[in-house]
């Protein structure tokens, strides 16, 4: 089944080139082209994606095979939730839709609800704060806009 993880491995690494062809259309930001700014993270996920796109043509999993059954049903439910994810993130808010979106999916691994919501909760709040405030990089406030 080496084929699966080559063929992956190609549509992955055609998918980084893009996103991060498209990471680097972002205006440069006011600090100089030195600093952080909107391109730097999806630049550095295109590298990863990329690396390990790369990895899977090279060294492909030898007994890897497509999923089956309750596994295919709950990878089809995790394409869905970030598909649901991405489509609402601006107009729903990154806090809200990041509390939803790791809190199925955490509830999906099997955690009780409560800790789930609350793991999604606090997640989507750090990395709001992070984002917005440390990394000056701004996420949607959704319907959570103030003023």
């Amino acid at each position: 089944m080496h084929i699966n993880d080559r063929l992956f491995g190609v549509v992955f690494l055609l998918l980084a080139v893009a996103y991060g062809w498209q990471a680097q259309q972002f205006p440069e930001p006011l600090g100089g082209s030195e600093s952080i700014g909107p391109s730097t993270f999806p630049t550095l996920l295109a590298v990863v994606l990329g690396l390990g796109s790369l990895y899977m043509m090279i060294r492909p999993d030898p007994d890897s095979g497509w999923p089956v059954g309750k596994t295919l049903f709950e990878l089809i439910g995790v394409v869905v939730i970030l598909v649901v994810y991405t489509a609402l993130l601006e107009s729903v808010g990154f806090i809200i839709m990041t509390t939803l979106a790791v809190g199925l999916l955490s509830w999906r691994m099997h955690a009780p609800p409560l800790k789930a919501f609350l793991t999604g909760l606090i997640s989507a709040v750090v990395a709001f704060v992070l984002f917005n405030y440390g990394l000056e990089l701004t996420l949607p406030n959704g319907i959570l806009e103030l003023g």
